[in-house]
């Protein structure tokens, strides 16, 4: 069921994403949409962070993959910024796992960029009403995730400040790009790279980059 739209309330939207078709797609859908206004858009996190504090939108939608910080590091920034802010994560990424650290990050939902035009709407009435919204086709996943455990998800072995480089590391930055973007010392980068190799087990860089693959936190 489609939740309504808040009585004579207009709910502004901040986007987020590097893509400008997407952009531009999904900025129309919500605009076309009587009680949704977008007020902001950033093709960053780092700008994405900026605008917030200047415009405080009812809700943020953002893409998790961008150049230099990433999603799920400008959810934890935006949330540092205000620990009330509404955010939905709006990916390509159809991944039970980057659904969890999103909502551990503080995100409030999380939709693929699969979904139909009317989940979009309902998502961001939902997320603008502090509602937790995840995309129906995700639900019995991530429940049998929950139940089946690390044993099914390496990845879930990982800290959330482990798991954050372990993505940024597979995108292909390097220890100091990562360093510079987390405002961590290149030598903590790599105690956690050393950390997160030991957890999983792995050899080399090309394994971490199979596995995060294969665990569909990034795209090929």
């Amino acid at each position: 069921m489609s939740s309504s739209p808040p009585s004579n309330l207009t709910i502004t939207v901040m986007l987020v994403d590097d893509h400008p078709v997407v952009l531009d797609g999904y900025r129309r859908l919500l605009q076309t949409t009587p009680d949704i206004r977008v007020t902001a858009e950033a093709d960053n996190g780092e700008t994405a962070r900026a605008l917030y504090g200047q415009c405080q939108p009812d809700v943020v939608v953002l893409d998790l993959s961008m150049p230099g910080i990433g999603g799920l590091e400008t959810i934890r920034r935006i949330k540092a910024l205000d620990a009330k802010a509404h955010i939905l994560v709006f990916t390509m990424h159809d991944s039970e796992t980057l659904i969890l650290r999103s909502l551990e990050a503080g995100a409030t939902g999380y939709l693929t960029k699969q979904s139909g035009v009317g989940q979009m709407v309902e998502a961001v009435r939902q997320v603008a009403q502090g509602k937790a919204f995840i995309g129906s086709a995700h639900v019995s996943k991530m429940i049998n995730q929950q139940i089946v455990g690390s044993a099914e998800d390496p990845l879930r072995l990982l800290s959330k400040r482990e798991f954050q480089i372990f993505q940024l590391l597979a995108e292909g930055n390097s220890v100091n790009d990562v360093a510079t973007m987390l405002f961590i010392s290149p030598k903590t980068v790599g105690v956690h790279h050393a950390n997160i190799m030991k957890k999983l087990k792995l050899d080399n860089s090309t394994q971490l980059v199979r596995l995060a693959l294969r665990c569909n936190v990034i795209q090929p």
